[in-house]
This record gives structure tokens, sequence and C-alpha cells, in this order.
């Protein structure tokens, strides 16, 4: 049984053996070489930034944590130093040309072209586990059973993670306008995202790292790295390389990160500086009367005269803050885009905060949304202020989580149709094969299904609002708004009236033995716990 990355990495930390260096090596040097080619679209480059990262691996292997995975490890340096490349070099003037050259770039099918571009980025939308789990499934081909046991998992969950994963990859191509299914896209993935690294790639960075990792301070060692470094010629080839192949999304997403994060320093400074003006005021204005004395001659004593240079200083520090706060508001100004975007994300971290406050006004469905689902939400709301503010916001949230799984339900129904002579389903539970991703059962349980096939979302009104309510089926999807409760409870209310002379129910427990339906029942239940009239 051969060794396992972390006990080789082990053995070259302990003893300085190469060979095991070289091992970890050859295992990875695939998978990072094809990373890093992938976003900076130039083999010269990707070697280099391949280097780089096993490099880093030999000067941090003491470092690591014991439960480190290598792989997700090193993709993850590999796409850092891949970024940091591309803001050193990229030029904004040359993005038409890349995107150009971007388009011409040799894939071997349609799929893969469409892919490629966006799939480091898609990679880094993934939280750690799913990205993890998707890079040992499809880019090293391990099996699930393997998957499992490096996630501390079993098989069943593995694949549920690993399907999960796949669904969330194929919604960040559609918003980039590329629509591929799930098993196209483990296809393109499994059979194009890992390719060969030049030959000899492998001895070079083995002996470039090991130098570095256990001899960095010596002269021998700075002599040996040296060797590797870019000559000159070397560094003006690999620049007009980049600067006509290097990927925009990179470098555009880097540019909004940097964008945000200025804005947020420059309102911070801002607000400081708003709050020293209101203070300085009063003391500026007592500054100049007493400065007006003085420059008559009225002959002040001389406590009060040092006091007075005291509030000049003062004056002429409020003069300066008021003139950088001039220049802090000129720069907001100039690109209000900024502002906009940090405006955009401090309301999505507010209505995060809220909705962990409020479980009530949480629903299973909320699992399918994407950063673009709330975005929206706030952009709707133009002030996260009350009360009614939030309710809204976190309505749009519920509607567009249910609608996104309203759509998969649709597809289910047709594959299930397909797949039985058009017949339609009488269980929900026989859906779920049909899903692309496993859906959980406290998803279902919200759900009942017609021996018409149509799926119907049982009402479950929250507080003192009613959200859309969803029936889907193969045919379409159907919403409904506004007093749905009231509509679905009516029958059982006009039952009791006729039983009672016409007569209103003093609570609505009395109409417990009118309900008819499983959906009044769940309904009248709900309404009763709410303590409504």
């Amino acid at each position: 049984m051969r060794d396992t990355d972390l006990q080789l990495l082990g053995r070259y930390t302990r003893q300085n053996a190469e060979d095991a260096f070289t091992e970890i090596v050859r295992r990875h040097l695939d998978l990072v070489f094809s990373a890093a080619l992938r976003q900076v679209r130039s083999p010269q480059l990707a070697e280099e930034v391949a280097q780089s990262a096993f490099t880093d691996l030999a000067r941090q292997a003491r470092r690591l944590a014991p439960d480190t995975i290598l792989a997700a490890w090193l993709y993850q340096v590999t796409r850092r130093t891949a970024i940091d490349v591309v803001r050193r070099e990229a030029r904004r003037q040359l993005r038409e040309q890349i995107a150009s050259q971007l388009d011409t770039m040799n894939a071997t099918n349609d799929d893969w072209t469409q892919v490629e571009p966006f799939l480091d980025e898609a990679m880094h939308a993934l939280d750690q586990t799913d990205r993890t789990a998707v890079l040992l499934r499809y880019f090293e081909n391990k099996s699930l059973r393997e998957v499992g046991e490096a996630l501390g998992t079993n098989e069943d969950a593995a694949r549920k993670r690993v399907n999960r994963a796949v669904e969330r990859l194929r919604g960040f191509f559609a918003k980039h306008g590329v629509t591929v299914s799930a098993g196209g896209l483990v296809i393109v993935i499994s059979a194009n995202s890992v390719q060969a690294a030049p030959a000899g790639l492998a001895v070079t960075i083995s002996t470039a790292a090991a130098l570095t990792g256990t001899a960095v301070h010596t002269s021998t060692a700075l002599a040996a790295t040296k060797i590797i470094v870019m000559t000159t010629l070397q560094k003006a080839l690999i620049f007009t390389t980049l600067a006509a192949t290097i990927g925009t999304g990179i470098y555009e997403a880097r540019r909004a990160s940097l964008w945000q994060k200025q804005a947020q320093a420059l309102l911070l400074q801002q607000d400081s500086l708003t709050k020293q003006n209101q203070q300085l005021q009063e003391e500026r204005d007592d500054a100049a009367t007493k400065l007006a004395a003085a420059q008559r001659g009225t002959g002040l004593p001389r406590r009060d005269l040092s006091e007075l240079l005291k509030l000049r200083a003062e004056v002429a520090k409020l003069r300066g803050n008021s003139q950088e706060l001039a220049q802090l508001k000129a720069t907001i100004e100039k690109d209000p885009t900024e502002s906009i975007a940090k405006s955009w994300l401090t309301r999505v971290n507010q209505l995060k905060q809220r909705l962990d406050q409020m479980p009530g006004q949480t629903i299973p469905e909320l699992q399918f949304l994407t950063d673009q689902d709330w975005l929206n939400a706030v952009k709707e709301s133009k002030q996260l202020e009350t009360d009614a503010d939030y309710a809204q916001a976190l309505s749009t949230l519920r509607i567009s989580a249910k609608s996104e799984f309203a759509g998969m339900v649709r597809s289910a129904l047709l594959s299930y149709a397909q797949a039985n002579n058009g017949q339609p389903p009488t269980d929900l539970s026989q859906l779920q094969p049909y899903f692309a991703s496993p859906v959980d059962a406290s998803v279902l349980q919200r759900y009942q299904i017609a021996q018409s096939g149509v799926v119907s979302e049982i009402p479950t009104p929250l507080g003192d609002q009613d959200d859309d309510y969803y029936q889907i089926s193969a045919d379409g999807i159907n919403s409904t708004s506004g007093g749905v409760a009231e509509n679905i409870m009516q029958p059982a209310l006009q039952a009791f009236a006729a039983a009672n002379n016409g007569q209103k129910p003093a609570d609505l427990s009395q109409l417990l033995p009118y309900v008819t339906t499983p959906t009044q029942q769940a309904v009248l239940q709900k309404l009763i716990r709410n303590g409504h009239p």
C-alpha cells in the first residue's frame, strides 16, 4: 500500500527525503499545472506558477495541519498565485484583445470551450468542503468511497455532496450564459480539467523546492534557487504573452473586490472626519472670536493668549480635516459604483443577520438561493430600517427560493413522465431519482401531490403576510398570492355558517369538524398556533 500524501510530507520534513517530495510533485503536478494554465493562459507562466506553488509547499510543510487535504491546499495556493500574477501584469486597455483571443483558445469540444474560462471562478464560488469533493472526484478521479474517507464521511454522503456541488457549478455557469447538463458538465471536467504537464517540469520543481525548503538560509541554496529564476529575457517574453492572453474575468473580479474595500475604508474615514468636524466647529467659532480680539490689540491676559495659540492650532487642524473630508467626498462621488456596491453588501449582511434572529421566517427552500437572489432582495427594498423593510426583503427571498425549487420539481415531473409512459407520480418520493441533486425530506414535506400529478405547496402563513404559493405540473408553474389562507378556509367557513344559522366561529378551533382536506387541516393548525382571530 502506497504512502499517503501526509505520510510522504512527514518523511520529507523529518528526514529531508527528496524522493518523498518528488512523489508528491508527481502526484499533483498535473492538477496544479492545469489550474494555473486555465488562469494565466500561458504554458510558460503556468510552469512558473506551478513551481511557486510547490516551493510554497516545501517552505510551509512543517506548518500544515495534520488533517490537511493536500490536493485542495495546492489548488488554492495555485489560484492565489495565478491571481497575483494577473493583478501585477494586466492592463485594462487590453480587455477587448484578451476577450477575442479567449474565444480562439484550442479547446477540444464545444462544452469545454464554454466551461473552461469560468471553471476556476465557479470552483472558488463553492464552499471549501464542496470544492474539495469536486476536486477529488472529477479532477483526480477518486472513487466516492475515497472522497468520503478524505472528508471524514461515508460513500452515500459523499455522493450527495458531490451531486449538490455539481448542481451549484451548473447554476454558476448558467448565470454566465453557459448551459450544460449535470452529466455533460461532469464529463467535460473529468476529461479536460487536468492535462499532462510538460516533461521534465517535475524534476525541475522537485530540485528547486527541495533546496528552498531544506537550506533556504545557506549560500548553496541561494545559488541553486537562482538557477530557476527567470532571466530578463524570459520576463520580457512572459509579460508580452501575459498581456495578450490573461483572462478578463479574474482581473475584473479582483478589481471589484478592491473597489469594495477601498469604498469601505473611504466611508469609514469620512464618518470619522465628519464627527471631528462637528466637534471642532464650536471650538473654531470661539477661537475666531478670541483671535479677532487679539488682532485688534485688546490686550488679553497671558493665560488667554496661551489658550488662544492652542485654539489657533486647532483651527488649522480643522481646516486641514475639512480639506481632507472634501477630497474623500470627491473620490467617492467620482466613482459612485463603489459606494453603491458597498451599500448593497452591507444590506445583504444585515438581512442575513436578521434572518438568523428570526427562525420562524426561514423555509427549507432557502438553501437554493444564490448570491444574486440575496442581492435582488436588498435592491427591491431601498433601505433596511423598519420591520416592514425586512419583512418585504425576507418575503422576496422566500418567493425566489420557492420559485427555484418549483423549477426543479417541474423538471423532475417531466423526467418522470418520460420514463413512465407519460403517467404522473402518485407520491412525491417517486420524484427523488429525477432531481438533478438529492432533495431533503424537509423540503418535500412542505408539498403534496394530487392524482392528476400536480404538486402543490401546503400553505403555511408566516406572521401577518402571505407569500406566493405554488402549484407545479409538467405543463407549467402557477402561483397565487394575497389572502391564500382565507381562500383555502372559505369552504370550512361556509359549512360552519350553514350549520350554525349563518354565525361566524368565535374560535378557530370550532372549524376543525368542517375541514375536509389535508391543506385545510394544515392551514387551520397554523392559524391556531399563530393566534389568528
